[in-house]
């Protein structure tokens, strides 16, 4: 069954900048603070944390990489544990509940244009303008600092969702995240079954094995101007991969959507149920879809190249389970903050972590910006001196630098500064009170 459409507001005055049409009113302003929930600030902030870590291999150039690719194979046995944990909870798994997260914030964004007045035409027209502004920030995040910018991927997708799917049924939006998630499921369906009828050993493949994912990320490139060339190449297949072929993503995205309908973050309390059963059995699901490709990079399995390379049944098994342990992670997070919330509010930490979520975007690039140039061989190149451990400290510092950052602007009354550049795009200027009998203050 459908969920209820949001019931509109007062009729408004036409606007003269939209020409006085009523199917494109000037669009109510950004989330009020009053409008904010702790689950969605608190899970943004969290995520945040997630992702800095599983970055953190982008930026080991000088270490020795296996067939992944991905992370090194080399270091002490801490940065064997640490490289254990971040393969099995936080590979592949971080990215979901991101998208989730996403689809989540469009709908809500849509929702609430609609409940002002709009139609659900210009309120598909604000979230268009929004995502093009997002590929245009993602451009500049990577030609700068980040070549895996997926700030880009993510507007190309809203693009699409927000005439694709933004005005469809929960059956129609369910429907689209069950079918890309069987998609995702059939090449892990696959790699089990040569698992099972060849051995991780037997596994055979004409597929050469992986380039360090530091080539393509240009982190050991000495060079500042050839590294912004290599970091534009990567961030235009990310983004054109991540929007095209991301299935687990538009998955999550399109879940996240419909949750959205439902609540589901702001009202966590008519949704126990759900989020408990979401949470013990995605999380546990992706821990064991990640465990082998653990076992197997720490040396405890042996498995051919073939095996773990890109292509590999592993990965395979470990992207098509990272979408349920993404879902996981955001349902926990949201009984986290339920419990929070039935104790009394946000204490100081807390608050802190959902005043980054707020700000997630401004969290997100300044990650590149503490990251990079002190990282980078065309930098301070300290990347060639860390192992997997240090840069995990490293990373969860930078996170730490952010939070503290996030919760100052809070205290402020502030915006993050990417949010606030994203919004005056999004929405154009404020209007002063009284400016006509059309204006509309904005928040």
């Amino acid at each position: 069954m459908s969920a209820p459409s949001p019931v509109p507001g007062p009729k408004e005055p036409r606007d003269p900048r939209n020409g006085g049409r009523d199917d494109a009113p000037s669009p109510r302003g950004p989330v009020r603070a009053s409008e904010r929930a702790l689950a969605p600030d608190l899970a943004r902030g969290a995520m945040l944390l997630l992702i800095v870590l599983s970055n953190t291999a982008f930026h080991l150039w000088a270490a020795e990489h296996g067939p992944s690719g991905w992370h090194p194979v080399d270091g002490t046995p801490l940065d064997g544990a640490v490289q254990f944990a971040m393969i099995t909870a936080l590979d592949l798994r971080a990215y979901p509940l991101f998208a989730f997260l996403f689809g989540y914030g469009m709908m809500r964004l849509y929702e609430r244009q609609v409940a002002h007045g709009a139609s659900g035409r210009a309120a598909s027209l604000l979230l268009t303008r929004r995502s093009l502004w997002m590929v245009a920030f993602g451009a500049v995040h990577a030609s700068l600092l980040m070549a895996g910018d997926i700030v880009g991927a993510y507007g190309v997708t809203g693009l699409a969702l927000a005439w694709l799917l933004m005005r469809r049924s929960d059956r129609v939006l369910l429907g689209v995240a069950a079918v890309l998630a069987l998609i995702a499921a059939v090449p892990a369906v696959q790699g089990l079954w040569a698992l099972a009828s060849e051995g991780l050993t037997g596994i055979t493949s004409t597929v050469p094995p992986e380039a360090p994912s530091t080539h393509f990320y240009a982190a050991g490139e000495a060079d500042w101007a050839a590294a912004a060339r290599t970091r534009i190449t990567t961030w235009l297949f990310v983004t054109a991969a991540g929007s095209l072929l991301g299935v687990t993503s538009v998955a999550a995205m399109a879940t996240g959507m419909w949750a959205a309908r439902r609540r589901v973050l702001e009202e966590p309390g008519r949704h126990l149920r759900l989020l408990r059963w979401t949470a013990a059995v995605g999380v546990p699901v992706g821990w064991l879809g990640g465990l082998p490709s653990a076992l197997v990079h720490v040396g405890v399995l042996r498995a051919a190249p073939a095996a773990i390379a890109e292509e590999g049944p592993l990965p395979a098994l470990q992207s098509a389970t990272g979408l349920v342990c993404g879902l996981g992670y955001a349902a926990l997070f949201t009984l986290l903050a339920h419990l929070i919330a039935a104790r009394g509010g946000p204490g100081r930490a807390a608050g802190a972590v959902a005043a980054l979520g707020k700000r997630s975007l401004s969290g997100y690039m300044a990650h590149s910006l503490l990251f990079a140039p002190v990282l980078a061989a065309w930098g301070l190149g300290l990347g060639a001196h860390l192992g997997s451990a240090s840069m995990a400290l490293f990373a969860t510092g930078v996170w730490l630098v952010t939070v503290a950052a996030a919760y100052s602007l809070e205290r402020a009354g502030r915006p993050g500064p990417a949010e606030a550049l994203l919004r005056r795009l999004t929405y154009g200027r404020p209007v002063r009170a009284g400016a006509g009998a059309g204006a509309r203050g904005r928040v």
